[in-house]
């Protein structure tokens, strides 16, 4: 591929990524969704990453119960209103010792 070809593909990408996300501000500038609608927009975010992430805790490592130790770490510190980072480091840090242990 030459150049000019890269460059039309890279200006076409972008504005079909842009596209959907414009599409929603200008149809519904000024419009309020219902309630119910708007509980599931919120919801969605949580959703897709649980289905995202779900599927990584269960193929962490060969063994299963590395994976599923750091997802109720990562629970506890997120339900103790932890930072991100926090919750993070602290997974990290419990996996550690787990690590060290079956050692």
């Amino acid at each position: 591929m030459d150049s000019k070809m890269i460059l039309l593909l890279i200006i076409l990408m972008g504005v079909v990524t842009y596209i959907p996300r414009m599409l929603p501000f200008v149809l519904f500038k000024g419009k309020e969704l219902p309630p119910f609608v708007q509980g599931v927009l919120k919801n969605i975010p949580y959703a897709t990453l649980g289905a995202l992430i779900f599927p990584g805790i269960l193929l962490f490592s060969d063994d299963i119960v590395m994976g599923v130790l750091g997802a109720i770490a990562a629970f506890a510190f997120a339900f103790l209103g932890m930072n991100v980072i926090v919750v993070v480091l602290g997974s990290i840090a419990v996996l550690s010792v787990y690590s060290f242990l079956i050692s």
